[in-house]
């Protein structure tokens, strides 16, 4: 089979350079080409520390995915940015493996409706680590037993949107998966406001931002005399590729909008 021609947008990025040193390492891949508003003019392969792959960052999109013959789009850049990356990867009629997180249930419904209008794939995922994928799978099955359950998620110091998208999606799985409506509580007497978290769908979420963190969420449901506590931590940002890399094999010949890694897992 003819190699995945995949580019990369938001190359420069942590997450993008990891993107890049998994797909230069496939058999069935080759990097097409990098984009990036920072780290212009520079050999991708020596910024992420490894052989030189004749690819330099570039800043238009649009130009990289044609004369690249991209099938495929990787997206790790921002919120601000991704929309516009989407929409002109769709028009250059190739597929989209979304990666940035901060989208709002409008942007979803946007990108559904863009898709539609296609014949390529799309995927936005929150998370791409397996390990989350199962974490959040398991927590919408412990739900149909334990509606009570709160989630605290812990990331970077650099990650600006909170909630993260993760703990976002695991709250609105756990809603899917109840078969009763949480214990009422008293309304809490927060004598710092914010003390007991966010809530969403019946779902309290506690925010950490720290150095030294990658990503990390537990999930703790509780029930008379017992607690269950389900965790998954990322200690490396290795551990997003192999979700990365069955995202990008399998959207090359899906089509429609796809929302979650759990989506395209069997």
């Amino acid at each position: 089979m003819e190699r995945i021609r995949v580019v990369v947008s938001g190359a420069f990025g942590r997450m993008g350079r990891e993107v890049v040193k998994a797909v230069a390492a496939q058999d069935d891949m080759v990097l097409a080409g990098v984009v990036d508003k920072a780290g212009v003019g520079e050999e991708i392969g020596q910024v992420c520390g490894i052989k030189p792959l004749g690819l330099r960052i570039r800043e238009d999109l649009a130009a990289v995915l044609q004369e690249s013959r991209a099938e495929v789009m990787v997206d790790f850049t921002t919120p601000l940015a991704v929309m516009e990356n989407i929409k002109v990867a769709l028009e250059h009629k190739v597929a989209g493996v979304i990666g940035t997180t901060g989208l709002t249930d409008e942007n979803l419904e946007e990108i559904s409706a863009l898709v539609a209008k296609t014949e390529k794939g799309l995927l936005v995922a929150p998370n791409f680590a397996i390990g989350a994928v199962l974490m959040m799978r398991f927590a919408k099955e412990a739900a149909k037993y334990f509606p009570d359950v709160e989630i605290i998620e812990l990331h970077h110091d650099r990650k600006v949107d909170a909630p993260s998208g993760t703990a976002l999606k695991t709250a609105e799985m756990i809603a899917a998966g109840r078969r009763a409506e949480p214990t009422p509580k008293p309304a809490p007497l927060e004598k710092i406001n914010g003390a007991r978290g966010g809530e969403y769908l019946g779902v309290k979420i506690h925010s950490l931002r720290l150095p030294g963190l990658i990503a990390h969420q537990e999930v703790i449901f509780g029930s008379q005399g017992q607690t269950l506590t389900i965790r998954h931590d990322s200690l490396d940002r290795s551990s997003f590729m192999p979700g990365v890399l069955m995202a990008i094999r399998k959207l090359r010949s899906l089509k429609g909008f796809y929302y979650g890694l759990e989506s395209l897992v069997d």
